[in-house]
């Protein structure tokens, strides 16, 4: 009996830590991302910026996304990490074409979508049950 208590209560402090860190990662990159895009967004509503900036701000959080893709992907639904891919894409395609107008709301779908990911990873009675 001493034994498998032992076991679970090792077992359970394990499930506990890999939640803390993957909560935490996915807070820094949701944090990232939506610093990143609330930037752009900035940028394109001002139009001050001159459209080679703003190609490479789109590319930079690209990239980066394809990065924080490939850890997320191990502990989050795919289906959730394609909603923002699609919406990415979806907004370089207006950036690329100079409709700015057209990808801002492409861009705040993207950030509501990062930010349900973070809301749904959180361990919460909620999300429990």
């Amino acid at each position: 009996m001493y034994k498998e208590i032992i076991i679970c209560s090792i077992v359970i402090i394990i499930v506990v830590s890999l939640n803390i860190l993957t909560e935490n990662y996915t807070k820094e990159s949701v944090a990232l991302m939506t610093g990143n895009l609330e930037n752009l967004k900035q940028n394109m509503i001002l139009e001050e910026q001159n459209e080679e900036n703003i190609n490479k701000q789109i590319d930079n959080i690209v990239n980066n996304w394809n990065e924080k893709y490939k850890k997320l992907a191990y502990y989050i639904e795919h289906d959730e990490l394609e909603k923002v891919k699609t919406e990415l894409v979806l907004l370089k395609g207006n950036i690329e074409i100079r409709e700015y107008e057209q990808g801002i709301p492409n861009l705040n779908n993207c950030i509501f979508i990062l930010e349900h990911i973070k809301e749904k990873t959180l361990l919460q009675i909620m999300n429990i049950f």
